[in-house]
């Protein structure tokens, strides 16, 4: 038997699938219903959306997200994505791991050789309602931190964390004996955030255009601890 003439071609990939699939999407065809009815009785394909449990995973989720992750917005669904340099196996694990708990969805982990990196996310449904984070760049949004993770001192630290795992460095400059934990970022509201949630766990960072930094060496270190920053063990 023959092969069909479009396989392994796609409507990004083909012009005659793209016309095929404008013309289904035009005549409100859906030539994936009884295959999507069948997954959904199978459990395989979600039918239901609930909101999501508001616990450290998820507050640590959303904060590694709001640092440096994206959520792509496409016609019937959207896509969680988080990169990483792939010399960060730690950071891939965790937060694979993380994102199948919040989610109880096992996310994709794909590597580039090309430039070094690791892609780790999934496509559902109103990811970014059930997180509570904008799609799209935020650079120049309003973020607040969300009541329940305000209030409570355990989701602030792994709020925190997920916003340090992101955009979060450690450095020290021998000659000068310079210790720095610094955080940077663009977005006006999320360095007031981050310099308003680490005074609250009794730090005393400094605020400049771009970046929060805490300086004293007893207080780098403290601070690194108490997040956990990058500690996979």
């Amino acid at each position: 038997m023959p092969s069909n003439w479009n396989k392994g071609e796609t409507k990004t990939t083909n012009l005659s699938v793209r016309k095929i699939s404008d013309t289904m999407r035009l005549r409100k065809i859906d030539n994936f219903k009884i295959w999507r009815d069948g997954m959904k009785m199978e459990g395989k394909v979600k039918s239901e959306y609930p909101q999501l449990e508001k616990n450290g995973d998820l507050a640590e989720l959303i904060g590694v997200v709001l640092g440096d992750g994206h959520i792509c917005v496409y016609p019937r669904c959207e896509e969680l994505r988080l990169i990483s340099n792939s010399n960060s196996p730690g950071f891939i694990k965790r937060y694979a791991k993380i994102m199948e708990q919040v989610f109880s969805k096992k996310p994709y982990v794909i590597s580039s050789g090309q430039s070094n990196s690791t892609k780790i996310g999934f496509y559902e449904k109103f990811i970014s309602k059930r997180l509570g984070v904008p799609t799209g760049s935020r650079k120049d949004l309003e973020i607040k931190v969300p009541k329940w993770i305000s209030k409570n001192r355990e989701y602030v630290v792994r709020y925190l964390r997920g916003l340090y795992e992101a955009e979060g460095s450690f450095c020290v400059h021998e000659p000068t004996y310079t210790h720095k934990f610094l955080f940077a970022n663009r977005n006006e509201s999320m360095l007031n955030n981050v310099y308003e949630l680490m005074q609250g766990l009794g730090f005393h960072p400094h605020r400049s255009k771009d970046q929060i930094q805490i300086s004293k060496k007893e207080e780098v270190y403290g601070a690194m601890k108490v997040l956990g920053f990058r500690d996979y063990k």
